[in-house]
């Protein structure tokens, strides 16, 4: 292997990141998509569905690049989890 094909730790860790943040994105995104439909807000719903499905997007192409590292799995479940809860009661 040579020397620009070798990833330091450091440039994992920075990867890694760098993923959970698109899961904490989308994330958010939900919580916000929750917010709308408790009030009824359903254009912002769908705008903010169509952002999710750009950062889902993204999010695939990037993992591609690099998965995420089975050190980051615990977190990664618990953020799907709640991005989960979010959904179940938006469809309610």
């Amino acid at each position: 292997m040579n020397a620009p094909d070798l990833i330091t730790a450091r440039e994992t860790e920075q990867l890694s990141h760098n993923l959970l943040g698109y899961y904490e994105a989308i994330e958010s995104a939900s919580q916000d998509m929750l917010q709308a439909a408790r009030t009824g807000d359903w254009d912002t719903v769908v705008k903010l569905e169509g952002a999710c499905a750009v950062l889902i997007a993204q999010l695939k192409h990037a993992a591609k690049e690099q998965p995420l590292p089975s050190s980051a799995g615990q977190l990664k479940s618990r953020i799907m989890q709640r991005i989960l809860m979010n959904d179940a009661e938006i469809r309610q």
